[in-house]
């Protein structure tokens, strides 16, 4: 069983084949893909799946907070991730390509704000646009 399979049988969520189909898809993605990309790469496994089983899986697994939902920049549809570890988001606007990253010092700098502000961080995102730069 993968670590999303596991963490949704804890949530309570029964695994039928479908269902299992789907978190594979997002296991194995690397793009955080759409809604309609989650629905082809299911169905070039299982071609009996249907968009509103991906629809509601999805929005299920979101409710349990096993996905991450995004909805970066001006894209105009989500885009989907296994909630598997936690990473910011760099987006290319030329490319639309999505860069994960982590750092360390800027953990430690949101933990700082928080608590000189007050407050226990629970959650946050960080998305990060812009142009990569030109080489000379």
């Amino acid at each position: 069983m993968t670590e999303l399979e596991q963490r949704c049988v804890d949530a309570g969520l029964k695994m039928t084949g479908q269902r299992r189909i789907i978190l594979q898809v997002l296991e194995t993605s690397t793009d955080h893909p759409s809604v309609e990309t989650v629905f082809q790469r299911a169905r070039d496994i299982d071609p009996s799946i249907s968009i509103a089983t991906v629809y509601r899986t999805l929005q299920l697994l979101n409710d349990k907070d096993l996905v991450q939902r995004h909805a970066f920049s001006e894209e105009g549809h989500a885009r989907f991730e296994a909630n598997l570890e936690h990473h910011h988001h760099l987006i290319d606007l030329d490319t639309g390509d999505v860069i994960e990253f982590q750092h360390e010092e800027l953990e430690l700098l949101k933990r700082r704000i928080a608590d000189e502000l007050g407050y226990e961080l629970i959650d946050h995102r960080l998305e990060l646009y812009g142009h990569k730069k030109k080489t000379r």
